[in-house]
């Protein structure tokens, strides 16, 4: 999501949650996103994942193409933006389980995302994920 302020565009974005993110902030934040099966139309995916990691009803409005990219970790993301300035006081995050601590055999249920934020693009750059910073700079040129 992204919208206009006083101060300039800003995007929603997630810190990603869990013990490896916990006590990291720069590369540590990204857009909600997650994972579709082939016969699921990517657009209802995205819609469908922003409910779950934030629970929240993903917004109406105009979807505007961001395109892809390809992170580290060879995962393929497909973005769409669209303007919309929700009530977060509702954020609810979905969330996973994970063996922690490693090889204790023990099962934690952590958030997916443990906080949201409003950022400013510049602020945005430094703190997303390094591929999906080419979201922020094709949104840029779209509300140019």
């Amino acid at each position: 999501m992204f919208r206009h302020t006083d101060d300039g565009l800003q995007v929603l974005l997630g810190h990603m949650g869990g013990p490896l993110w916990a006590k990291k902030d720069a590369g540590a934040w990204t857009v909600p996103k997650g994972e579709y099966e082939p016969d699921e139309p990517p657009w209802e995916a995205a819609r469908r994942e922003f409910q779950e990691e934030l629970g929240l009803a993903p917004p109406d409005g105009t979807a505007v193409p961001l395109g892809e990219v390809v992170q580290k970790s060879g995962k393929i993301v497909t973005v769409w933006a669209v303007e919309a300035d929700p009530d977060l006081s509702a954020f609810t995050p979905g969330t996973f389980t994970l063996q922690w601590p490693p090889r204790s055999g023990r099962e934690q249920e952590f958030p997916e995302l443990d906080r949201v934020e409003w950022l400013g693009l510049d602020r945005a750059r430094e703190l997303v994920v390094a591929a999906q910073r080419a979201f922020l700079d094709r949104l840029a040129e779209h509300t140019d």
